[in-house]
């Protein structure tokens, strides 16, 4: 009997160091970070009165290449989506403009 309860004991200790170890490396991330490792979004409000060109990743950074709105222009909203070979973690950022 205190075989089993001494299993129980480290298994429990174990479950609770994962667990610690997981909350802190979400913690840790931005969340364009999470949704790209690990599936999720995340939401970018662009400033006022900038037009997106271009975005993309470097290492862990997103990178977003803007300009000035011209006045006939609208604000528009885009979808920056991982499609993965297996369909699992899939990221997605939104890019509003505003």
């Amino acid at each position: 009997m205190k075989k089993f309860a001494i299993l129980i004991l480290i298994f429990l200790l174990g479950f609770a160091c994962t667990t610690a170890c997981i909350i802190v490396g979400f913690a840790g991330c931005t969340a364009q970070q999470r949704a790209k490792k690990f599936g999720g979004s995340a939401t970018i409000n662009i400033p006022q009165s900038e037009k997106l060109v271009i975005v993309t990743w470097k290492d862990d950074d997103l990178w977003l290449l803007t300009r000035t709105r011209r006045n006939n222009e609208k604000p528009e909203t885009y979808k920056f989506q991982e499609s993965s070979s297996w369909g699992v973690l899939e990221g997605t950022i939104t890019i509003k403009e505003r």
